[in-house]
């Protein structure tokens, strides 16, 4: 198993000043012993290429790669058109970013606030999506949305936006236990769309569970280990990531017999 930590961890640290990307390198390699940056986008200072550039060269310098860019701010559908348009524009410069910086794989939301999707809803996301898909191509990585609010929290609607684009460079980001409707078998139907995962502390508990899943449909991309409490963020992060290692490194010492 891949392991990550997003940078969204540490969103407490951050928004005291107390942390940036640079530091949140240092961080997860030298604390954590990781190789895999996970972005957050709300950590970046500008989409500069300088500042951009400077990135990719700290996490060449430490030999380390990104498994994950989470965007924010840049969700597909809004019913205003102009904030579509504002979102988009957001969207093109942290695809553009993302090839930069070599990302592996890039979340970018739906939007929409309910379940219930209109006919134009879908059908200018899935062209959006598409067209990131291109792009996505074109620069070697996967893009797609989150089950993280509104109407990606329903498994029925990401099942129908993932063959609706039908491009081999879409997928999602799995986050476990995070539905609306089937809340039982939300994982389970959309497990295998997964291009990456965030594993929150609430899942903790039955995080052999959401491994075995992963093995089952052959995952191979990263377990995201994604703090959300904003307090004593090294040291729950640490607990977490530890308690999921350890959960996995049982699982497979079971299976040998050990």
């Amino acid at each position: 198993m891949k392991y990550s930590i997003p940078s969204y961890s540490f969103h407490g640290l951050h928004s005291e000043g107390k942390i940036d990307l640079f530091g949140y390198f240092e961080t997860v390699k030298y604390r954590y012993h990781l190789d895999s940056a996970d972005i957050w986008n709300m950590m970046f200072k500008s989409f500069d290429d300088d500042y951009l550039r400077k990135l990719r060269e700290a996490l060449d310098e430490r030999e380390m790669y990104v498994a994950n860019l989470c965007v924010d701010a840049a969700e597909v559908w809004d019913v205003d058109p102009e904030k579509r348009e504002q979102f988009y524009r957001n969207g093109l410069d942290n695809l553009r970013a993302a090839a930069i910086l070599g990302a592996q794989t890039v979340r970018i939301d739906m939007g929409g606030r309910t379940l219930d999707m209109s006919e134009e809803q879908f059908e200018y996301t899935v062209n959006r999506y598409k067209e990131y898909c291109a792009f996505a191509e074109e620069h070697g990585f996967m893009v797609g949305p989150e089950n993280h609010w509104g109407t990606s929290r329903d498994p029925e609607n990401i099942r129908k936006l993932v063959e609706a684009v039908d491009h081999p460079n879409f997928g999602i980001l799995l986050h476990f236990e995070n539905w609306d409707s089937e809340k039982e078998n939300g994982d389970r139907l959309c497990a295998k769309y997964a291009f990456h995962t965030h594993l929150a502390a609430w899942v903790i508990p039955n995080c052999d569970e959401k491994l075995a899943l992963l093995e089952e449909v052959g995952y191979k991309g990263h377990l995201g280990i994604e703090h959300h409490s904003s307090k004593n963020e090294y040291s729950q992060v640490a607990w977490q990531y530890a308690t999921a290692r350890n959960t996995y490194n049982l699982m497979q010492a079971k299976k040998l017999g050990v």
